[in-house]
């Protein structure tokens, strides 16, 4: 009986110790749970939707907007917080009052996204699962890689973002869709321009995208593929004539999390209909390929 009672103290222990936790930013809330799905997560913000798990933590606000009292009111010890976490003011109030914040790196590449994974691991104490989920995602990508680079084409796309009311923007360089796209094998339809845009008629026109690649919430937030395409030019492009729109949750295309691998290997069969791209191999933290 007492040995059976010091065994439960001790498989007790190591949860009882483990900090209170509050993450910012979907793909970061998204790896600590792969990394951890037992994490002590005392809540996250809006973005933060997947696992299910994610979408029930209380939520402190958006990304972008946070307020201090919202994130002091869960006591956490530790906040995860992604690149665009913010106002920066909110952020050195909540250090301010004792609670340690560690802000991670953007991660709009795949080397990114595993330096993200290598980071979270030791903020969590988990280094040995960091390394598995690592090299599975690793693996993961140079699959899909080397699929994408023996498929012939490689068309333009156009990837149209709504963050709120009002036209959707146009994806230039240096932005996580313009990674995206170029990962799963095609060209960005919109040269010359970096960050989110807006896009005139003309600008439509001359970029001739075969594709038009969108987030499921802004297509919903627009009404759907009809008005979509009759946007400013758009029903006129090679994309807008033959009525190709793809459109994907925004942070499995966007969030360069744990689910990458897949996310690329879904907008390639997109873009690249017929081709032959494997599927991958079962993972905890990622649905079926």
């Amino acid at each position: 009986m007492l040995r059976a009672a010091i065994a439960l103290l001790l498989l007790t222990v190591p949860a009882l110790a483990q900090e209170r936790l509050l993450s910012l930013g979907g793909a970061v809330t998204e790896t600590v749970l792969a990394l951890d799905p037992g994490a002590a997560l005392v809540g996250s913000d809006l973005t933060s939707q997947f696992p299910p798990r994610a979408a029930a933590l209380p939520k402190v606000g958006y990304l972008r907007t946070l307020g201090a009292e919202g994130v002091l009111s869960l006591s956490p010890q530790l906040v995860l917080a992604s690149a665009d976490a913010g106002p920066p003011a909110a952020l050195r109030q909540i250090e301010a009052a004792g609670v340690r914040v560690l802000s991670l790196p953007e991660a709009h590449t795949p080397e990114a996204a595993l330096e993200r994974v290598r980071l979270v691991g030791a903020a969590l104490h988990r280094e040995a699962e960091a390394q598995s989920v690592a090299a599975a995602l690793r693996a993961d990508l140079a699959q899909v890689q080397a699929d994408v680079a023996a498929t012939p084409g490689r068309p333009k796309v156009l990837f149209l973002l709504s963050a709120g009311p009002g036209a959707p923007m146009a994806a230039g360089t240096g932005t996580a869709a313009d990674a995206m796209v170029r990962l799963a094998g095609g060209i960005n339809a919109i040269e010359g321009v970096r960050g989110y845009r807006g896009l005139s008629a003309e600008a439509a026109l001359l970029a001739e995208p075969d594709w038009i690649v969108t987030t499921s919430e802004t297509l919903r937030g627009v009404g759907g593929t009809d008005r979509l395409l009759a946007g400013p030019g758009l029903a006129a492009t090679p994309a807008g004539r033959a009525r190709r729109v793809a459109a994907f949750d925004g942070l499995y295309l966007l969030g360069f999390g744990p689910r990458l691998a897949q996310a690329q290997r879904d907008l390639a069969l997109a873009l690249h209909p017929g081709a032959t791209i494997r599927p991958l191999p079962a993972r905890p933290w990622a649905p079926p390929s």
